[in-house]
């Protein structure tokens, strides 16, 4: 079955079933609420949140605050390894005239339009608008729409992964007991959003020391609003790590948990 063909019939990531809500039900199995959102990309891990001074992880619910989007930054270096790859790639166009501004389009305009899914009209709107923020591009508008709808996917993929992230961990956050030093919203909700991110940027990776000890230098960059040190905030982390890493087909939890 094609991606488009699974993506169209709006088919459960599991099961295959047609009809299933992208982000899953309930939180009953442990990542079941991530799954619908994580697993059956069609290429690479999911992106990085961003949000003035909030930070790289931390913030406010995805796909809601005004201030938060995908780093356009780590996009654009995305699609620089990946635009050769794509169907639509022709060799007598470069990346930086040329497809940069349509990747570029697509996440923008995911960012603008929250809560509309890629239909015949969202399409059209983005065709007329095209011409107006092209820049020195040459390709015309067929030839981008496929870039431009690459982007969309996947920073809906990386908006609708980190919401589902937060819904499932805050329910959980609500039923459990925790360092009453720290609240949800502001400190361990950068911690799960951080352990989501580096299980779908180390694809193949196992759980050990030497990730542990990256993971733990980069806390300090990604920690955003949270006033956890990295000691109090690994066990989330790993927690976030492993719940993601249930959710997707064909993986095993590595170090027995």
């Amino acid at each position: 079955m094609s991606a488009n063909e699974s993506r169209d019939m709006n088919r459960d990531p599991i099961t295959g079933t047609p009809g299933s809500h992208p982000l899953g039900t309930g939180v009953g199995a442990t990542g079941g609420a991530l799954a619908g959102a994580a697993i059956g990309s069609l290429f690479g891990p999911i992106g990085t949140l961003i949000g003035g001074a909030i930070g790289t992880i931390g913030g406010g619910a995805a796909g809601h605050a005004v201030a938060e989007r995908v780093d356009p930054t780590g996009e654009s270096e995305y699609w620089r390894t990946e635009y050769k790859a794509r169907p639509y790639y022709k060799s007598n166009y470069d990346f930086d005239t040329d497809y940069a501004p349509a990747f570029a389009y697509g996440s923008d305009a995911r960012t603008h339009y929250v809560g509309r899914q890629w239909d015949d009209s969202l399409e059209n709107d983005l065709a007329r608008g095209w011409d107006k923020v092209k820049t020195k591009s040459r390709l015309t508008w067929p030839e981008a729409k496929g870039a431009v709808r690459d982007a969309w996917e996947r920073d809906d993929r990386t908006y609708r992964t980190y919401e589902a992230t937060d819904r499932y961990y805050a329910e959980r956050f609500a039923a459990t007991k925790r360092d009453p030093r720290y609240d949800y919203e502001t400190d361990y909700r950068p911690a799960y959003r951080y352990g989501t991110h580096a299980r779908s940027a180390y694809p193949g990776r196992a759980w050990d020391n030497s990730l542990e000890s990256e993971l733990a230098s980069g806390w300090d960059k990604a920690r955003g609003s949270s006033r956890m040190s990295w000691e109090d905030a690994k066990a989330s982390i790993k927690d976030a790590w492993h719940g993601l890493e249930r959710a997707m087909p064909g993986d095993t939890d590595r170090d027995g948990l």
